[in-house]
């Protein structure tokens, strides 16, 4: 079985798998290498990091993380096996996140045929939502998936949803206030010919309830704001750790999380003002009994809605400078 690297055609999918993550604010801030046909590298583009609102790089990480998932899924619907070193080299090339060697294997089984299929339905969806409920069972697989990543996923109870909407609305109002971080916002968020950034077709309608159960980022198309459903189910997505390795978890956690949700026909968005402040402000991270907080999560049943837009495929790859080897370290394994 040739390699997924063998040919331009191959690397091809693997870039056009990777280039559908999510990422914040759809900055996509990640790159590919293909090395000697041996190895994929993930790299970070630190010309699309949020300097302001991601100081420490977190939220890149955890884009980048969504990403490496894409590529695994991609990797191993080709009939081969990923072998993932994380960080394998932060000391002399902090832009590389994940080397992957790629042994041939058996076919990949149904279910991750089934989530590779997911990767061009998924969207984030900032529509009103039905009142319609995730039912348990499906929840229950949306843990799972986060917990085969070495994450957690903490659905909340209705009054617990209500209090971290509370909690997303003080933290949004006083980043309102921040000059700084609203430039940065609305320099992704500008509609016109774009690959990247949110255009005001895919932020959803303005909300008429409070708390809002969706991010405003200021341009709204049609005639006003409208109601959303009226018990938003909300999650939060937590790691054991907060360093740079534990955020490339958490993103392969979220697109597993997402990836499953899609199949079952359940959409998402995200509310991640208050670590976004948290962030910012160097404050310290009150750490709950089930981890660190790395993503909050609405779930539900939207309508059908476009995707974000994408940059070129032939923009994520980078060109080999020159042959790397990777350390066998403990932070490699090979995933299912």
């Amino acid at each position: 079985m040739n390699s997924p690297l063998a040919t331009e055609l191959a690397f091809h999918r693997l870039l056009t798998a990777v280039g559908q993550a999510p990422s914040v604010l759809n900055t996509q801030p990640w790159r590919l290498k293909a090395v000697r046909g041996e190895f994929a590298e993930l790299l970070a583009d630190p010309d699309r990091r949020l300097r302001i609102s991601d100081p420490r790089g977190r939220s890149l990480h955890i884009s980048c993380g969504a990403a490496l998932f894409n590529l695994r899924l991609a990797v191993r619907t080709a009939s081969h096996r990923p072998m993932i070193w994380l960080l394998p080299n932060k000391a002399e090339e902090p832009r590389l996140l994940a080397a992957v060697r790629m042994s041939a294997s058996e076919p990949a089984p149904l279910p991750t045929r089934e989530l590779y299929e997911c990767i061009g339905l998924r969207r984030t969806n900032r529509e009103p939502f039905s009142e319609r409920r995730v039912p348990e069972h499906v929840l229950t697989d949306l843990r799972q998936a986060a917990a085969r990543e070495g994450a957690g996923l903490v659905v909340l109870d209705r009054s617990a949803s209500a209090d971290l909407l509370e909690y997303v609305a003080i933290a949004d109002e006083e980043l309102s206030k921040d000059g700084d971080y609203q430039a940065e916002l609305r320099a992704w968020t500008m509609s016109g010919s774009r690959h990247d950034g949110l255009p005001s077709y895919v932020q959803g309608p303005g909300c008429a309830d409070d708390p809002a159960p969706v991010r405003d980022f200021g341009t709204h198309r049609g005639p006003g704001p409208v109601h959303f459903e009226s018990r938003p189910q909300l999650a939060v997505l937590t790691t054991a750790g907060d360093s740079p390795a534990f955020w490339l978890r958490a993103g392969q956690a979220l697109q597993r999380v997402l990836l499953t949700a899609a199949a079952y026909g359940v959409s998402a968005s995200f509310l991640n003002q208050p670590l976004d402040l948290r962030d910012m402000r160097r404050r310290s991270d009150p750490r709950h009994r089930c981890g660190h907080p790395q993503m909050i999560v609405r779930l539900g049943y939207g309508p059908v809605v476009p995707r974000a837009p994408r940059r070129p495929v032939a923009g994520l790859q980078e060109t080999v400078s020159a042959w790397r080897t990777h350390p066998r370290s403990a932070s490699r394994w090979t995933p299912s």
